[in-house]
């Protein structure tokens, strides 16, 4: 038989997180200090709104699941509050002025970008992974990130404003990779609980609505000049509009009795702020972005419907969210939007041209570190004592909360019987 998983977190995680934050703590009393201010003024609204996105946004969005909701919202802010520092540190370290980490209102914007890339992973185990396993992916994605933005922002020049490329693209894969080691063949057959109620459904609504809101402040938030920055709010805009009204016709025409589908809304009208994200502030017009929003519609809606069960079914991919058709697939098409972009117009920014062959060669980075980089944590987060549910118990917050008793339903059952995760695994 098998051995028992220990799910109780008491030890493992708590002396885990202590030490990790302990960590940091004296690694941020070692290298950062304060830096400039200026832009405290025209920074800190977006700021506020990028804040919002990562732990509302994100967190209600995938409430979705009847009795995951404290593990949606909770890991959510477990990932993000941690993330946060540590993405402030290893983004840091790229950009050290004698030594020390500056940090300022753009460095808590990018930092707060860091922790979307793992929050996009987090919806591809949402359910099936412990707060253990969230907490050493958080390390090793937001590390490999910073090596990737590095890569495409300071050794490529390529443009990214709205990260459609390095935070949507590389989420996505780097969590469709780690989805991909962690296959479990016992959930094969939906399980019970990998459903949506009402009431879970209009709570993830929420969240979709904050991120639809303030997705213009996200793909805007770096943008070098006032000019720039003033056309990635109206192209962002302009594409989302395009994209939720793509969405709300396509998702009753998929339909056989013509309804719309809450999981399409709550996803795909978001679909185009993701897109648009790497031209957002270019030249493109208001019309390109509205097309972009569109076509991300289309893909976004086809992608859940056709492609997420083939995947599952085919390809042993269990994408919990179907953070491939919101993130990856659009980014993917945000990163041949700034292609053809760059190709059709001649752009500077930063005094380096931005060229199609340079745009293309981050496409590629991302993609190549996200699947490396996710089957590697993969492999690691398979280790059998860092507190994974079996395959009856997930989707279930009473495995790591506790539930107060109006909502507990049967007690869960022990680790121990054949279906468990490390059966699934041999």
């Amino acid at each position: 038989m098998p051995p028992a998983f220990n799910t109780n977190m008491r030890l493992k995680f708590s002396i885990l997180a202590l030490f990790l934050e302990l960590v940091i703590i004296v690694m941020f009393g070692i290298f950062v200090e304060y830096g400039n201010s200026d832009d405290l003024a025209t920074l800190y609204p977006s700021f506020q709104d990028v804040h919002v996105m990562i732990f509302v946004g994100f967190g209600f969005l995938m409430t979705f699941l009847k009795k995951y909701g404290f593990s949606s919202v909770g890991i959510n802010m477990l990932i993000a509050a941690f993330g946060l520092q540590w993405g402030t540190l290893v983004q840091g370290f790229w950009h050290m002025q004698e030594r020390k980490i500056r940090v300022d209102i753009k460095s808590m914007i990018n930092a707060d970008f860091s922790t979307a890339a793992a929050l996009i992973s987090f919806g591809a185990v949402l359910g099936k992974t412990s707060p253990v396993q969230m907490l050493i992916l958080t390390i090793l994605e937001i590390t490999l990130f910073a090596c990737n933005e590095h890569i495409v922002t300071d050794i490529l020049k390529a443009t990214d404003v709205g990260a459609s490329m390095t935070i949507h693209t590389f989420g996505a894969y780097f969590g469709l990779a780690v989805a991909l080691v962690l296959y479990r063949p016992g959930l094969k057959n939906k399980h019970v609980n990998e459903e949506s109620t009402y009431q879970s459904d209009l709570f993830a609504m929420i969240g979709t609505l904050f991120l639809w809101l303030f997705w213009p402040s996200f793909n805007s938030a770096i943008a070098p000049e006032v000019n720039t920055q003033s056309k990635a709010i109206v192209n962002t805009y302009f594409a989302l509009a395009a994209c939720g009204v793509t969405t709300f016709a396509l998702s009753s025409m998929v339909d056989k009795r013509g309804k719309f589908s809450m999981v399409l809304i709550q996803n795909a009208t978001l679909a185009g702020g993701v897109a648009v994200g790497t031209c957002a502030d270019l030249p493109i017009s208001p019309f390109a972005a509205m097309c972009i929003g569109t076509i991300a519609g289309i893909i976004s809606v086809c992608g859940f419907h056709f492609l997420t069960p083939l995947m599952a079914s085919k390809l042993n991919i269990q994408d919990t969210c179907g953070v491939h058709n919101l993130h990856g697939l659009p980014g993917i098409l945000g990163g041949i939007a700034g292609i053809t972009v760059a190709a059709l117009k001649e752009e500077v920014r930063g005094g380096v041209p931005i060229s199609p062959g340079k745009q293309a060669a981050a496409l590629g980075s991302t993609l190549a570190i996200a699947l490396s980089g996710g089957a590697v944590t993969g492999i690691i987060l398979k280790l059998p004592f860092l507190g994974q549910a079996s395959d009856q118990n997930c989707f279930d917050d009473s495995v790591y909360w506790e539930v107060p008793e109006e909502a507990k339903l049967p007690e869960i059952q022990p680790d121990t019987d054949q279906s468990s995760r490390y059966e699934a695994t041999m």
